[in-house]
Order: structure tokens, then sequence, then C-alpha cells
């Protein structure tokens, strides 16, 4: 058709660009590259990354900025999905603790949309980055409930690092207590569950994204 004839050329043009080659190849040699059938029929072959340490980062954190760290999530596809919304939210930067985070880079990549390919994304232990930030003039807030205000209710001024602790263990005791504010979201009835890592930090993302939006 006219449209893959299009973007099979701005694939060339941008292929050149770059310095990639571009290889047409059998359907069942891509369907082994990758898994399920949803590729599109474009596979890219990529070395794997590597997530710098925040000490790595220098001076890259920025002055006003939003950054989120995400403490305990283990689900690749929950991490993809917080990822995705972090992105779309305005958010600078993703800061993890340290660990194998790419074993699972595909689905990660998937389930973020290529999220997870266009941000700065640094790992660090939780004091150092509560550490760095503060030095750097944010607030620290962290999700919670206990001791909490609402989210909703309180505004809170870039710039600011917010965590999000995962379903199973949350955040730890030694974070939270090192938080200017242990923030909670509201529910719109008795509810005593807890919402996703992904749903938490979509929601508190897009409500700073709010508050602080000129």
């Amino acid at each position: 058709s006219d449209k893959t004839s299009r973007e099979l050329a701005f694939l060339r043009h941008r292929a050149e660009e770059l310095g990639f080659e571009i290889q047409a190849v059998r359907p069942e040699d891509l369907d082994a590259l990758t898994s399920g059938k949803t590729h599109g029929g474009i596979v890219a072959t990529c070395s794997e990354r590597n997530i710098p340490t925040l000490a790595d980062a220098g001076d890259a954190i920025r002055p006003d900025g939003f950054y989120v760290f995400l403490e305990g999530i283990e689900d690749p596809y929950n991490f993809g999905y917080a990822l995705r919304s972090l992105y779309a939210a305005g958010c600078d930067g993703v800061l993890l603790g340290e660990r194998n985070w790419m074993s699972a880079a595909g689905v990660v990549a998937r389930s973020s949309a290529g999220a997870s390919e266009l941000f700065p994304i640094y790992t660090a232990s939780p004091e150092e980055a509560v550490s760095c930030f503060r030095a750097s003039g944010y607030q620290i807030l962290c999700a919670g409930i206990r001791d909490s205000v609402s989210v909703f209710d309180q505004s809170f001024r870039f710039p600011v690092l917010l965590v999000i602790g995962g379903e199973k263990r949350g955040i730890s005791r030694k974070l939270l207590d090192q938080a200017d504010h242990i923030v909670r979201i509201d529910y719109g009835r008795a509810f005593r569950g807890s919402l996703s890592a992904a749903s938490a930090a979509t929601v508190m993302a897009f409500e700073l994204f709010r508050q602080n939006k000129k």
C-alpha cells in the first residue's frame, strides 16, 4: 500500500542518517526473533542497555524537575506500564533500586510502548537517591497511608522526587522516615485494597503535572 511504502521509505532514510543497516528477511525469520505475532513486520536487533548509576549522572538532574524512584516493583509488565504513564505525565527521569532490570528488557520495552528507551533511567540505593535530590533542593514525597496527606488536597511544587513502592512490600520504613511528606490517593468509596504500582504512579504523576502545569 502507499502508506506502507511511505513508512518504509522513511525508515530507509532515517537508517542512512543514523548508520543502521536494513535487511529484508522472510516472515518466519522475524517470528524466530520475536515473541508473539505483534511485531508489525519490523524488528530491531540491539545490544543490551546499560543503566548508569545516579553517581554517573553528575549534574544531569534538572534544578526544577520531577523524578520518580520506583522501589520494590518486581513485575516487568507493571514496571513498563508505570514507565509509560510517567513519561506521558512529563516525568524527567526514573530511579531504580540496584538489580538487573534489563533481564526482561523486551517485556519492559513493549509494555511501556517504547518509553523505557526514551527515559533517563538511573540506579541508586534509596539513601543515595534521597541524599542526592535533597541536596539539589527537591521535596521528597513517598506514597503511603499512615500519617499521610491527600495528593489532591495539598499543593506540591516542583522540584519533586516521588517514591512509589511495589504492592507486596511497599516503601521501606527507613525511606518513609526521610520523606518530607507521605502522600496518599483518596478513593471514591470504601476499599481496603491498594492500587497497582503502575496505577498509583499514574494518578500521582498526573496530579503533580496538573498542579505544576504552566
